[in-house]
C-alpha cells in the first residue's frame, strides 16, 4: 500500500514511486520518552560499572587499570563463597515456600465465601510494604527473649530459638521474614490464573468422579504451568537479590552466616571503600543469574513438551 503524505499547503498526496517517504518523527518522540531514560539509568550504568570492575578504584581520584585481577581476587574470596552458598540455602528455602505458600492460599480463596475479600487483601498486604519495615517487625518476632515465635513455642515446653543471633538458625530467620514478604505477589499471579480455569472443565471432572487431589494433579497444575514457571523464575532473581532483611536484621552476621552476594557487594563497596572490586563482584553476579534464568527457562520448557 501506497503512502500518503502532505504538501506543504496542507493537502494529501501521493509520493512518486521510488521516492523515499517522509520521516514520521512523532513516532521517535514517543519512543524517546522510553529509550532514553532505559539507556541513561539501565544501559549505561552496567557499562560503567564493567568498566569500572576493571579498574582500582576508591570513587576518589582517577580509576587505575588492573584488567581481570578483580575477578582473580573474587574467585580467592572465601567470604563470596560464603555469600554465594548462603544465596543457594536462600533459594531452597525462599522459593518454593513462596511458590507452594503461594498456590495454598490462592486455592483456598478461589472459592466464593464470607470474607474471602479480607483473606485476599491479608495474604497481599505484606508485598506493599517496604522491606525494611519487613525486617523491622520480624526483629522483633524473632527476638530470643521476648518474641513472639519463642513465647509460643515456650507454652509448648521449647525452649527459645537464636533465630537471628546463631550462626544455625539466622538464615532460616532471613527466610521466613523473606517468604511472608515475597508470598503477595506469588498469590496474586496464581490467583488470577486459577480464575482462568474454565468452571466447566473443573465441574466436569467433578462429575467424573475426579477428587481433590486428581484435579489439582491433572486439571489446574497443567493448566497454572506458565504462571508457576514466571512465579519461580521471579523468585529466584528475587533471592539471588536479597539484601534488605539481611542488611536490617542480622547485618550478615553472625559470622557471616546470613551474609548474601548483594550485603558483601554493600560491605566491600560502602564499608572498605573498593568500587572495582565491587563492581567486579556486581558483574559477576549479574552474569551469574542471567544464566541461571536461562536455564531454568529451559528446562521448565523441556519439562513442559
Amino acid at each position: 500500500m501506497t503512502s500518503v503524505a502532505e504538501d506543504s499547503g496542507g493537502r494529501r498526496r501521493i509520493p512518486v514511486e521510488g521516492e523515499k517517504p517522509p520521516l514520521d518523527w512523532i513516532g521517535y518522540l514517543f519512543v524517546a520518552f522510553f529509550a532514553v531514560p532505559f539507556l541513561l539509568f539501565n544501559i549505561a550504568p552496567v557499562l560503567f560499572g564493567a568498566y569500572v570492575s576493571m579498574t582500582e578504584w576508591s570513587i576518589i581520584g582517577q580509576p587505575k587499570w588492573v584488567g581481570f585481577e578483580n575477578y582473580v581476587d573474587a574467585l580467592d574470596d572465601e567470604w563470596v563463597w560464603v555469600a554465594f552458598r548462603n544465596v543457594i540455602l536462600y533459594a531452597l528455602i525462599i522459593v518454593p515456600g513462596v511458590t507452594v505458600l503461594g498456590l495454598v492460599f490462592a486455592l483456598f480463596v478461589n472459592k466464593s465465601y464470607p470474607l474471602s475479600g479480607l483473606a485476599r487483601t491479608l495474604f497481599f498486604a505484606p508485598n506493599v510494604v517496604s522491606a525494611t519495615v519487613i525486617g523491622l517487625v520480624w526483629v522483633y518476632l524473632l527476638d530470643t527473649q521476648y518474641g513472639l515465635f519463642n513465647i509460643v513455642i515456650g507454652k509448648f515446653g521449647i525452649s527459645a530459638v537464636p533465630w537471628l543471633t546463631s550462626t544455625e538458625w539466622a538464615l532460616i530467620g532471613v527466610s521466613m521474614a523473606s517468604i511472608w514478604w515475597d508470598l503477595g505477589l506469588a498469590f496474586v499471579l496464581l490467583l488470577a490464573a486459577l480464575q482462568d480455569i474454565p468452571r466447566d472443565l473443573v465441574e466436569a471432572s467433578t462429575v467424573d468422579g475426579a477428587g481433590p487431589w486428581n484435579r489439582l494433579r491433572f486439571i489446574i497444575l497443567p493448566h497454572l504451568r506458565p504462571v508457576l514457571s514466571m512465579v519461580i523464575t521471579l523468585q529466584l532473581i528475587s533471592t539471588l537479590r536479597i539484601f534488605s532483611q539481611v542488611y536490617v536484621m542480622t547485618n550478615g552476621g553472625p559470622a557471616g552466616a546470613s551474609s548474601s552476594p548483594i550485603h558483601y557487594i554493600y560491605s566491600v563497596a560502602i564499608v572498605r571503600n573498593l568500587f572495582g572490586y565491587a563492581s567486579a563482584l556486581a558483574i559477576s553476579l549479574f552474569v551469574v543469574i542471567l544464566v541461571l534464568t536461562i536455564v531454568q527457562r529451559y528446562l521448565i520448557r523441556e519439562m513442559a513438551s
